[in-house]
């Protein structure tokens, strides 16, 4: 491990969260300026402290609802003066923008960093269009997607599929054992109440969903929302001045091999592996050290993904691991997504897991708190890109 380790001279010092909904047809700065406000006030600062802003991916058109706005927007109406700003889709994953403002306070290009993630998807969806899916924007579909939508696969239901059969196959994991992260994910959910779906969920209703890109059922897919998270990331130095402090352990960041959906040496990983094994390489603290995680389920799949990189079972060994849930749920060894995660608390595109960490290290996460959480593991990303942090409580 390094001696000197960066991200350890940043800390997140505030987090705040809109409204979250379906259809809320309210506009992205909105819901944004409502997060911001709350999580300037939970740090204890003023707007003129605020010095730098980061989003992901920036106002983009590329999908509909994706990133309704980008910097400049939030600047305007919050009358922002910045001396450090980032915002861009080419990054580790979602919480890619939260490790630039994390390397610019420790780099000391400013104090304190406002991260924010929009989504009005939710809005976005109709009939005829849903957001999610490959050219429901505007333009002609060239690049890498040129290779598989002229196929019928047009959105990551069906490339993700496609790594879980292969998983499937390998391994001998059942629906029955992947479905119990979805039924968890419910369960956490109904202590939730931001949570777009609360109500209960059987292994019966799970089996029994329509059909959406084999093995993934409707219920291993991710609800569209409306709404925005904001975290403030600040200097280290400057701890003592804050009431609420989540430490920075280390990130993970890496990118080897393929970067591509489908080029990868094996079909049973993704970027989740690269990441999670540098991130273990930046921190003396093991898989065993962590209490809770806080992982990516824009399906289903993608969250074993995640557990299976960070080392919390051995290679292939899922499906016995997830048997019965037991282990992932509150009071059990490793309390996964205990804000319902994007399967049932809505699809606020990694950044629900990052402030739901914040919650359970400072022991303000109500009736699902996880009893004497100091360590959280937080992933975000499936395919070709990936990133982690590892969080601690202020110690």
């Amino acid at each position: 491990m390094n001696t000197v380790i960066g991200e350890r001279n940043a800390i997140i010092t505030g987090i705040g969260q809109s409204e979250v909904g379906r259809k809320l047809g309210r506009s992205g700065v909105s819901l944004t300026v409502e997060a911001s406000i709350e999580a300037i006030a939970d740090a204890g600062l003023t707007r003129d402290d605020i010095d730098g802003v980061a989003t992901y991916p920036g106002a983009t058109n590329a999908s509909p609802g994706m990133s309704p706005h980008g910097v400049n927007e939030l600047k305007e109406a919050m009358r922002l003066n910045l001396d450090w700003f980032s915002g861009g889709g080419e990054i580790p994953g979602q919480l890619g923008a939260v490790m630039n403002a994390i390397a610019a306070v420790a780099a000391g290009y400013c104090n304190n960093v406002l991260v924010f993630r929009t989504v009005t998807e939710s809005s976005a969806q109709t009939a005829g269009r849903r957001a999610s899916v490959v050219g429901s924007g505007s333009g002609r579909v060239d690049g890498w997607a040129q290779w598989m939508v002229p196929f019928g696969a047009m959105s990551a239901a069906n490339w993700i599929a496609m790594y879980a059969q292969r998983y499937m196959h390998e391994y001998g994991l059942t629906r029955e054992q992947l479905g119990q992260i979805a039924l968890t994910a419910r369960y956490h959910a109904g202590m939730n109440p931001k949570a777009i779906f609360r109500s209960p969920m059987t292994m019966d209703d799970y089996l029994s969903a329509r059909m959406i890109s084999w093995p993934f059922g409707l219920l291993d897919c991710d609800v569209p929302c409306d709404g925005s998270t904001v975290v403030i990331v600040s200097r280290a130095d400057a701890a003592a001045d804050f009431q609420n402090v989540v430490r920075v352990e280390a990130v993970g960041a890496a990118l080897h091999g393929r970067s591509s959906w489908d080029q990868r040496a094996d079909l049973t990983t993704m970027a989740a592996n690269d990441a999670a094994a540098a991130m273990w390489k930046r921190t003396d603290l093991k898989p065993t050290d962590v209490d809770l995680v806080q992982l990516y389920d824009g399906f289903t799949w993608l969250t074993l993904c995640w557990l299976e990189a960070l080392g919390f079972f051995p290679k292939g060994e899922a499906g016995p691991w997830l048997e019965g849930g037991a282990r992932i749920r509150l009071g059990g060894e490793l309390p996964l997504n205990t804000h319902g995660g994007q399967l049932s608390g809505g699809r606020l595109h990694g950044y629900g897991y990052l402030h739901e960490a914040c919650l359970q290290l400072r022991g303000q996460a109500g009736a699902r708190q996880v009893v004497g959480a100091e360590v959280a593991a937080v992933g975000a990303g499936g395919g070709p890109i990936g990133g982690s942090l590892l969080l601690t409580a202020n110690r």
